[in-house]
């Protein structure tokens, strides 16, 4: 019988553009297909064809919604794939938000890459657009969590929790007599909106995160720390700029301020939630109640304190309003975005904040302020920086490296092998020396397109 083979065709050695292939006597299939972000070099594989036949896969199965570990998916499209793409109902709702909001911004950039003929390329074209994007939520097939399904001829899978962000999963397959367990992006335990992950008793082989594995986050609480903040900077007069992913961080960031103010202990500031993707992204809550841990009603309470901008021009009036306030806009890295005025309006003067919430990749403007720089090139121009930086790295929605062993402590037996994946070289080398340490277990860190046989 043919064996089973494993190749990570991303974040294999770095954080994102998660894609890990199957392959099974002729048959192949595709865990996550993410977009590489970041440093210019990582960006650039998104145009490098991938190492197999787009036309020629099977399915693909995705573990969760962020744009790296589906952003890839309209391009695969457009490259001839026709198969299902397996998701949990949630995750499929918020990866119709991210995939419109990244075709838009693929074809406004290419826009104005031709207008300013600030491209190699002539004329510069998006990587996808939003028909490839409506090609794409045509081919997805739902599955629940805990129940088994068919993604291949011949293959089992099923979904559990994962936490992280609404929708978020792990999932286990097995094919041709083997288990391959792959965690996707574990959340964290003691999350007050999303569900502890959950465990899986056993697989042959699992493919693990390992994001924060070198990190284990301070027993600073994420409410007073926020609170400090905003009462710091309201005093000075200045603005809070919280560039916050749109999906999960902006309803987190939303629970504390809701908490907060319930308390009493806010100060009297608005609240704006500026980005419309934020604010489609929330309604899933609505439409998701079983994805996360608030009822109806405190649910409702929660986004009734803030204020929801979906008009640019409204969105502009905000950064020329000087008086101080609260702003949660994406991107969470500052990539891109309604944050990037914000961050040129606000991050000059010293009376202001600007407050990180997530992991910051390489290569990013969240990583550089996350790193201490006093200038941000927005729009063209070297802004300078005065506003104090505070990075809450207590608020990502990543298991640190504790979390992570703890989460792995809940297999019956070790694997027979772990490769770890979606983490830069330091955090990935961290946890293969834990869990040797801690677990006695087996790691490897694969190199991308390295493929293993798994027997």
């Amino acid at each position: 019988m043919a064996s089973l083979s494993f190749t990570s065709l991303g974040a294999a050695g770095t954080v994102t553009g998660s894609k890990h292939l199957l392959q099974h006597d002729g048959r192949s299939l595709l865990v996550d297909c993410g977009l590489f972000q970041g440093i210019k070099n990582l960006r650039e594989a998104n145009w490098r064809p991938l190492p197999i036949d787009a036309a020629a896969l099977d399915a693909v199965v995705i573990t969760h919604a962020h744009l790296d570990h589906t952003g890839y998916l309209p391009r695969l499209i457009r490259d001839g794939f026709r198969g299902p793409i397996y998701a949990t109902p949630a995750t499929r709702d918020v990866a119709e938000i991210i995939l419109r909001d990244s075709a838009h911004l693929q074809e406004r950039e290419a826009a104005l890459s031709n207008k300013h003929r600030s491209t190699r390329h002539d004329p510069a074209r998006p990587l996808y657009d939003v028909h490839d994007v409506e090609q794409t939520l045509e081919q997805f097939r739902t599955k629940p969590a805990h129940k088994r399904f068919a993604p291949v001829l011949d293959a089992a899978a099923r979904y559990r929790g994962a936490g992280h962000i609404l929708g978020a999963a792990t999932v286990e397959i097995e094919w041709g007599g083997v288990t391959v367990a792959f965690s996707g992006d574990l959340g964290r335990y003691d999350d007050p909106l999303m569900y502890d992950p959950e465990p899986i008793p056993r697989a042959d082989y699992l493919v693990c995160e390992s994001t924060y594995g070198d990190r284990l986050r301070d027993d600073l609480d994420p409410a007073a720390e926020l609170l400090r903040v905003v009462t710091e900077t309201v005093a000075r007069g200045g603005t809070i700029v919280i560039p916050a992913f749109a999906v999960g961080r902006t309803q987190m960031i939303l629970y504390y301020l809701w908490m907060l103010r319930r308390d009493g202990l806010l100060p009297e500031v608005p609240i704006y939630v500026d980005s419309p993707m934020a604010i489609n992204a929330g309604e899933l809550m609505r439409s998701h109640p079983a994805a996360h841990r608030l009822d109806a009603a405190h649910t409702n309470e929660m986004f009734a304190i803030a204020e929801y901008v979906r008009d640019p021009e409204a969105s502009k009036a905000i950064s020329a309003d000087r008086k101080p306030k609260i702003i949660l806009s994406a991107s969470g890295m500052a990539t891109g975005g309604r944050v990037l005025h914000h961050l040129a309006a606000f991050g000059p003067g010293s009376q202001n904040t600007v407050v990180l919430v997530g992991y910051q990749a390489v290569g990013t403007r969240g990583r550089s302020l996350a790193d201490g720089a006093r200038y941000l090139k927005l729009y063209g121009e070297w802004i300078p920086m005065r506003a104090r930086i505070e990075d809450l790295h207590m608020m990502s929605a990543h298991a640190d490296a504790d979390e992570l062993v703890r989460w792995m402590g809940g297999f019956e037996r070790a694997p027979r092998r772990t490769f770890l994946v979606h983490g830069e070289p330091n955090a990935t080398e961290a946890l293969r020396h834990r869990l040797d340490h801690d677990l006695g277990w087996r790691a490897v860190v694969p190199k991308q397109h390295q493929t293993f046989e798994l027997t």
